[in-house]
């Protein structure tokens, strides 16, 4: 067993140590009073009454001065064991002092080794002191043995309970602490990844909305310029689209500043998800000139599906306006029995998937994972792109999309 100089066990010692002082006062002044009481006056009651001054004055210096650097806890011990020896052979209350500082060794010694080895010295003194003074005859050596070894088994006893009591209940204060340092730094984590989430969250809104919309007036604004002096009307038409999207990155950037302090999805206009995705592909046409066919079901989606679905589109056409150079655009929103799914497909010049390093595919991929959806993209060189989004439906609508395909759950 191991020294327990950890602040639990220091604790314990002290809060013992303060309880045990009142107890040990009152029983030194006991003792003096049964000495001065019991026995004649004279040479050796003075002589016991010295000895028991010295105990008493080294245990009040220990206890005043802690830290003193003179009377140190094995002082005191020492101290000890040498006035019970000689209490014992002017023939004193050694058997008192004897109990009322059995604590003591366990208290001051610290260790069990230390502790056991003062208690034993301590025996040892005492039993030698008795038998010097009332002779070695075997009876008396016998019974005096047998008591003396009896209240130090007791002691050990006690001491060594005390001293695993205490280990365990440090050894429980370390793992409680180890528990509330690993809480504390899983919530640090968290909360760091809460913040990586939030600034993720945000830079893809931002990439989704305002990038989008700055996209299109650049576009807007270009084509506008360049046909100013050719087909006034039709730039007329485009510095309206201008107008129209500097407003809508306004509200966007309004409900982003909004939604900085609260979670959950953003907003998105009201209407079915189908009504919101027609109006942003009539001005996805209107802005580009390109054909948009489209096949658009009457859902009924959550908020946070509505989303997806209209980020995903807006993110597709983004990228048909930027590379696809192409002439037409098919958009198909259909319910499966498993799920919702978003077809966007163009007769652009597509590209490799693989060697793609934008933000936006990984970023519709991300959102479209946080509602356990997944995206498809499918393209080469020269045959167009065709971008897959599947989101499942909770389980009640998978019922009813289920039933309406005449297929078992």
């Amino acid at each position: 067993m191991t020294a327990l100089a950890d602040p639990l066990a220091d604790a314990f010692w002290a809060r013992s140590l303060r309880r045990w002082n009142t107890v040990c006062w009152a029983l030194f002044g006991a003792m003096a009073v049964g000495l001065v009481l019991a026995a004649p006056p004279g040479g050796s009651t003075y002589r016991a009454l010295a000895l028991l001054g010295c105990v008493v004055l080294c245990y009040a210096v220990l206890d005043r001065f802690p830290e003193n650097p003179v009377v140190r806890p094995r002082v005191y011990l020492s101290v000890l064991v040498l006035a019970l020896g000689g209490l014992a052979y002017l023939g004193g209350s050694y058997a008192a002092l004897f109990m009322v500082t059995l604590p003591h060794y366990w208290m001051f010694g610290r260790t069990p080794r230390i502790s056991m080895g003062f208690l034993g010295v301590a025996a040892a003194t005492t039993l030698t002191g008795a038998l010097v003074r009332e002779g070695w005859s075997a009876q008396y050596v016998g019974e005096t043995m047998v008591s003396v070894l009896i209240v130090v088994a007791v002691g050990v006893l006690i001491g060594l309970w005390a001293h695993s009591v205490v280990a365990q209940s440090s050894e429980r204060a370390r793992l409680i602490e180890e528990l509330e340092r690993t809480q504390a730094e899983l919530s640090a984590a968290h909360q760091r990844q809460g913040a990586a989430d939030e600034r993720e969250r945000i830079a893809r809104d931002i990439h989704d909305t305002l990038a989008q919309g700055f996209a299109s007036i650049i576009v807007l604004a270009e084509a506008a310029r360049a046909g100013l002096s050719d087909d006034p009307v039709r730039s007329t038409q485009q510095l309206r689209s201008i107008e129209s999207t500097a407003r809508e990155n306004l509200a966007e950037a309004r409900e982003l500043v909004a939604s900085a302090g609260r979670t959950g999805p953003g907003r998105v206009a009201s209407g079915s998800v189908a009504q919101t995705l027609r109006r942003t592909l009539d001005r996805f046409a209107e802005d580009t000139g390109l054909a948009v066919d489209s096949d658009l079901a009457d859902l009924d989606c959550d908020q946070q599906t509505r989303i997806a679905l209209l980020r995903c589109t807006q993110e597709s056409l983004a990228n048909v306006r930027r590379h696809a150079r192409a002439t037409t655009v098919g958009v198909v929103l259909a319910r499966r029995p498993y799920g919702v799914e978003l077809e966007v497909t163009d007769d652009g010049t597509g590209f490799v998937v693989e060697e793609s390093t934008g933000f936006g595919l990984d970023g519709m991929r991300r959102r479209l994972a946080e509602l356990g959806g997944r995206l498809t993209v499918t393209s080469s060189v020269g045959d167009g792109t065709r971008v897959l989004a599947t989101i499942p439906l909770p389980a009640d609508e998978t019922d009813e999309a289920l039933d309406a395909f005449g297929v078992e759950a």
